[in-house]
């Protein structure tokens, strides 16, 4: 005899449950939704690009309130999850309502940081016929326009949110920069598949990268139980007004001098010094 289609699924359903622990199921309700952090990272990124918006400008304050209340439950489920303590804490509630109101005041800062990445790709590449054609158009722009607002969040102690908005971009752009890298001014990824910028990145101003770029680590040190040491610096330092041409891979904790030029389809492994041509 078949079985009920309602034992069915709750034979199903309680062998799926056994996946996770007690524990797990006690936070879950805090994990942060992938779904409204991209939502409310999407309309962030129109703010800062500064779209016409058909209700009018007088409505820019009442807008981002909304935005900025979203993203505080976001944060805050986001710092329950992963709190040591207890899920749904006061101190998580309050550095949540603080870490919300330092971004929101950052985010012109972090607004001409992404004009001075718009006006690098309009000024690198001819066959651009204005800098609203990048801003609208270059995946490049688009993956560092929401990894430098994930960066701002990761840099104080957020995670998992900031995964998110990066892991949404590479899915967008083909571009994978971790959040934690941190990125100088006028920063310009052209064509842009492929790229790969690594967690502890460093890299200053006026940087240009091709498609296929990997700024990555070269080995893991790991552990007494052989699992990867975490919260080391591993990955290359990129100084300022640098060109990586395609392909080209840099890898572990070196850096390439200002200036330099590096040509396509090289491997990297120590450092360059400043104003190196390797073609």
């Amino acid at each position: 005899m078949r079985p009920a289609v309602s034992d069915l699924f709750s034979k199903t359903a309680e062998e799926l449950k056994q996946t996770f622990d007690k524990k797990f199921f006690q936070r879950a309700k805090f994990i942060p939704s992938a779904k409204k952090t991209i939502a409310i990272f999407c309309a962030l990124k129109d703010f800062i690009y500064q779209y016409p918006l058909e209700s009018g400008r007088e409505t820019l304050p009442v807008g981002l309130e909304s935005l900025a209340c979203r993203l505080e439950e976001q944060i805050k489920n986001s710092l329950c999850f992963l709190c040591q303590e207890k899920a749904d804490c006061a101190r998580c509630e309050q550095n949540a309502r603080q870490i919300t109101q330092d971004f929101i005041l950052a985010l012109p800062q972090i607004q001409r940081l992404v004009i001075s990445d718009v006006n690098a790709a309009y000024e690198g590449d001819p066959a651009a016929i204005s800098p609203v054609e990048p801003l609208l158009c270059y995946p490049g722009v688009t993956a560092v326009t929401l990894q430098r607002m994930a960066h701002f969040l990761h840099a104080r102690g957020v995670r998992l949110i900031p995964r998110i908005v990066t892991e949404y971009a590479h899915s967008l752009t083909g571009i994978d920069i971790h959040p934690g890298a941190s990125i100088g001014p006028a920063f310009f990824i052209d064509h842009g598949t492929g790229v790969v910028i690594g967690e502890t990145c460093v890299i200053g101003a006026n940087v240009k990268l091709y498609q296929g770029v990997t700024l990555g680590a070269k080995s893991f040190p790991l552990d007494p139980n052989g699992n990867p040491v975490k919260g080391i610096k591993r990955h290359p330092n990129i100084e300022d007004d640098v060109i990586i041409y395609a392909e080209t891979t840099v890898l572990g904790n070196i850096t390439i001098g200002r200036g330099s030029v590096i040509g396509a389809n090289k491997w990297i492994t120590q450092d360059v010094p400043p104003h190196t041509k390797l073609n």
